[in-house]
């Protein structure tokens, strides 16, 4: 089956297709993870995105349901240099293109990844559309009138089409545990619920438009605001929510939750020119001087010179590029990160944050 990933610019990969076929928009990314494909494919983040895997060969180990992030694929698109379709691991249930095909998103292999990813590190990351089938399907000019009606994701709320529509607990809720914990679903990872379940919390998750009074009528004792896909500035209610909750309970923020944490707090958001996205991104904690190699998805950024340094405190920075990578309010129970300290893929060394958030809780119950 013969695919196609063709890029705003007119730049034309040709390939093999594997999982569904048709065709689907999306933002052309990169990651550079070694592995953790299957929780790639299922974090909500990557929503409207085209992934292509920097690693070269990609499905060996096949796909198994304790490894899923959320409750299905949110994103447009699979790249990889060799897709293997005969598994070899224990855990393996089904091969990744059945698992693509079963969720109904395209998959191309066969292609020149690192010419790609060097492509999109020179442009950045662009507009895309991929497409796998007949020859029909297959035509140029065709994607290219597909592609021109795609408009992106700067400017677009697309957290409103993956959130959960009703609250929802989260796990087995026991008397046992010391914290009640708001946790908002912008695209919330399982592991990200599982940590906090770890931590003591009991967790309801909640709609992304879920108001402020909602939350302070619940009896909480934590609010979590989670990663999530696209531009933070068109979710005003959201960051009109999270003002109205600063102050009155603990908020901890991770990525797009993050984002929104700092606009609230009146700062602003830019488009990065290819973002961050993979399992290496080192991060300094300026508070220890530490250094952090971190799980990251995420290509829009909080602009440092924008935030009240008399209200935030800067506690994480990326040493790639010295972007931000995490706050601390200075006059109210709240912080965030950028990166993903609950890994999943990635590396655990951010875990301690999750500590944090219980100690801030818990001090906060005693004032």
């Amino acid at each position: 089956m013969k695919a196609v990933l063709l890029l705003e610019d007119g730049t034309v990969f040709h390939g093999r297709g594997f999982g569904a076929e048709g065709f689907k928009c999306g933002e052309a990314v990169f990651n550079t993870s070694m592995t953790g494909y299957q929780e790639i494919l299922t974090d909500p983040s990557y929503n409207e995105q085209i992934i292509t895997m920097t690693y070269p060969l990609i499905g060996n180990y096949g796909i198994n349901e304790g490894d899923i992030e959320s409750r299905g694929i949110f994103a447009s698109g699979f790249v990889v240099r060799e897709y293997c379709d005969y598994p070899s691991n224990f855990q393996s249930q089904q091969t990744l293109g059945k698992y693509l095909k079963d969720n109904n998103i395209i998959g191309i292999d066969s292609i020149d990844t690192r010419a790609l990813t060097r492509h999109i590190r020179d442009k950045g990351a662009m507009r895309a559309i991929i497409a796998s089938g007949d020859e029909q399907l297959l035509s140029i000019d065709n994607l290219k009138n597909e592609l021109a009606k795609y408009p992106g994701l700067e400017g677009r709320d697309i957290v409103k089409d993956i959130s959960i529509k009703t609250a929802q607990p989260f796990g087995n809720h026991s008397q046992d545990k010391e914290f009640k914990v708001a946790a908002f679903d912008f695209g919330i990872k399982t592991n990200i619920l599982r940590m906090l379940d770890a931590a003591g919390c009991n967790v309801t998750i909640f709609p992304a438009d879920t108001n402020a009074q909602t939350i302070l009528d619940g009896g909480f004792d934590g609010v979590f605001l989670s990663n999530g896909p696209g531009d933070p500035e068109p979710l005003t209610y959201a960051i009109v929510t999270i003002k109205e909750l600063l102050g009155k309970i603990p908020v901890f923020g991770i990525c797009l939750g993050h984002q929104l944490l700092s606009l609230a707090m009146g700062g602003s958001a830019y488009k990065l020119k290819f973002g961050h996205r993979g399992g290496n991104q080192p991060v300094q904690n300026l508070k220890t001087k530490k250094v952090e190699i971190t799980s990251q998805n995420h290509g829009f950024c909080v602009n440092l010179e924008a935030l009240d340094k008399n209200k935030v405190e800067l506690t994480h920075v990326n040493l790639n590029d010295n972007t931000l990578e995490g706050i601390r309010c200075k006059n109210v129970p709240a912080f965030s990160v950028q990166y993903h300290p609950e890994s999943s893929p990635g590396p655990h060394d951010s875990a301690y944050l999750f500590d944090e958030f219980t100690n801030m809780m818990n001090d906060f119950k005693k004032v």
